[in-house]
């Protein structure tokens, strides 16, 4: 089935695309939440119309992603865990404990926007990339440290 994106979808396409899915695809996924519209002329026309606007609304989005990219590119932030005699973590530092450490720093990120691969379970410094919109990705850097210590 050809459906057209109203939407971005990840590994489908970008807003305005016709694109090929499975039908069950289409009629449970894209289209119940607006996501895509059918294939016809008519819904060709519609967002041609509505491109321009949500062009300049994209952009918008960018410009403001891109500062707070830029400022979020300056923060350091240390998390204290408690090690063993080996150096390793009692636990790990998880997406959440950045998140608040962030919000502490007065940065409103939610932690699903945090690309941590798998938790941190040892001491060091570490770059951890934050998906602020599906252009801009900024990089915070996180600081792991002994409980106890002054850094």
């Amino acid at each position: 089935m050809e459906v057209i994106l109203r939407e971005h979808v990840d590994n489908l396409g970008r807003r305005g695309e016709l694109v090929k899915v499975a039908d069950g695809y289409a009629r449970n996924y894209l289209l119940p939440r607006k996501l895509a519209l059918l294939a016809t002329e008519g819904n060709k026309k519609q967002i041609e119309r509505e491109r321009a606007k949500l062009d300049v609304k994209d952009a918008e989005e960018n410009k403001i992603a891109e500062a707070l990219g830029e400022r979020l590119g300056t923060v350091e932030i240390i998390i204290a865990r408690k090690v063993g005699e080996t150096k390793a973590l009692y636990g790990s530092v998880t997406t959440a404990d950045i998140a608040e450490g962030l919000a502490a720093k007065g940065f409103d990120i939610e932690r699903r926007t945090l690309q941590l691969a798998e938790p941190i379970k040892q001491l060091g410094e570490f770059d951890v990339p934050v998906r602020l919109n599906r252009d801009v990705t900024a990089r915070v850097k996180v600081k792991v440290v002994a409980e106890g210590t002054q850094n």
